[in-house]
């Protein structure tokens, strides 16, 4: 089989880009829900205005891109993604379907040391044209921006090349923009306890990436077998002292506690979160705690579906991510949208809205611009997809919707 070479073509940059004859425009605002608008307005990289006819500006000096009839949405935000790695896991399904848990693969050699020891063994280059592979998927997927969680490096030196890595990633003008997470604790190497490695985090590790300046959030495994809520609270205390925002994995397998230690520290977003229990889903709305659904894992381990209806039913806010990893090979938002819509009930409008405006609150641009939505002021970072409708969106579950995109002012058509 031939690997397939995305080739990403931006059309000429120009301070004005028009785009027009838009189909139906789902903007996510609420004040412009489903807009009768025609054409959007791009000046640099931020929409200066949305209008139904392009009279006034057809006799100025921009780029005109009809777009075709076709519908437009916001670009996608991927609020939970590890995004560099090596190597790959795919013989770990059968033995969870030979009745191995997370916890027994790990304990066999498996799960996250393995990624460790194939991604220490890989170069700079390969992998940072791993992590460009990846965004270029991403991308033609409809996510403009996304998060990339270091975390397969767990030592200081490892840690800190992942996250330059990401760092240099970022530099790239046609891929999705970075959001990047410091994740040193994700599990431990042999040498190390999880009490000697959360010292070595708190004495070595954490201070070294703090004055890097390269993480802009940090990131914790707090669940059983892994980091305790009390290694985890001085591991995330220590980091928001320190500068760093606070993203946390909880619950992944079971009720561990990690969802009463989000709300105490009011983190910005708890993930995963499939066995909190209700009582403390209440708490961590109440702090202001994103959570982080990701329907992506269940259904790569056959587990439990999130309960999305009871979380709507009592206004608890909520995103949803791809959690790319190796025991979640899927870099499409699409498809996470259509696991909650065609298999959880979900309308396609929710979950849009989880993966822009929901996903913009759980991961802000470092430079303080509105996205996740179009309307005025706002980052131009949108999708064209290839149907006239909008919830077409999230209905190719083996195929990419989108036609091209508008990716901080720039057209890329693939």
């Amino acid at each position: 089989m031939h690997a397939i070479v995305l080739q990403l073509s931006p059309l000429p940059y120009l301070m004005r880009t028009i785009y027009h004859n838009i189909g139906s425009l789902q903007t996510m605002d609420d004040k412009l829900i489903n807009s009768s608008a025609k054409a959007i307005i791009v000046e640099d990289n931020i929409i200066t205005n949305i209008v139904d006819s392009i009279g006034e500006y057809e006799s100025s000096d921009a780029l005109f891109i009809d777009v075709g009839g076709r519908s437009v949405v916001p670009g996608f935000i991927d609020a939970h993604n590890h995004l560099l790695w090596s190597g790959d896991r795919f013989n770990e399904h059968n033995l969870r379907m030979q009745g191995k848990s997370y916890a027994d693969i790990a304990k066999m050699g498996g799960g996250i040391m393995e990624t460790v020891r194939s991604t220490q063994q890989a170069s700079d280059q390969e992998l940072y044209t791993i992590g460009r592979k990846r965004m270029e998927q991403a991308l033609r997927n409809g996510t403009t921006f996304m998060e990339a969680k270091s975390g397969y490096g767990l030592s200081t030196e490892s840690e800190l090349r992942l996250l330059n890595l990401v760092h240099n990633l970022k530099k790239e003008a046609t891929l999705p923009s970075l959001h990047s997470t410091w994740m040193g604790a994700h599990a431990v190497t042999s040498e190390h306890t999880y009490s000697s490695y959360t010292d070595e985090i708190l004495s070595d590790q954490l201070p070294a990436i703090l004055e890097s300046n390269m993480a802009e959030s940090a990131d914790v495994f707090c669940e059983p077998g892994w980091f305790t809520i009390e290694q985890s609270e001085d591991i995330l205390r220590s980091s928001r002292d320190g500068g760093l925002d606070l993203r946390m994995h909880i619950d992944e397998f079971a009720d561990g506690g990690g969802g009463e230690l989000a709300a105490e520290l009011n983190v910005r977003t708890a993930d995963h979160a499939h066995h909190t229990p209700l009582d403390t889903r209440i708490k961590m709305r109440d702090a202001g705690v994103m959570t982080g659904f990701l329907p992506g894992t269940p259904y790569c381990n056959g587990d439990q579906w999130p309960d999305f209806s009871l979380a709507k039913e009592h206004n608890i806010p909520f995103s949803l991510a791809t959690d790319f990893n190796p025991n979640c090979y899927t870099n499409s938002l699409p498809f996470i949208g259509s696991l909650a819509v065609q298999r959880n009930g979900m309308t396609p409008y929710d979950a849009l809205y989880c993966i822009t405006r929901q996903a913009a609150i759980s991961t802000p641009r470092s430079d303080g611009l509105e996205h996740g939505i179009i309307r005025v002021g706002a980052v131009a970072n949108f999708n064209i997809l290839t149907s006239r409708h909008w919830e077409s969106w999230c209905m190719t579950p083996s195929s990419s919707p989108v036609h091209s995109v508008c990716l901080e002012g720039q057209h890329i058509e693939f």
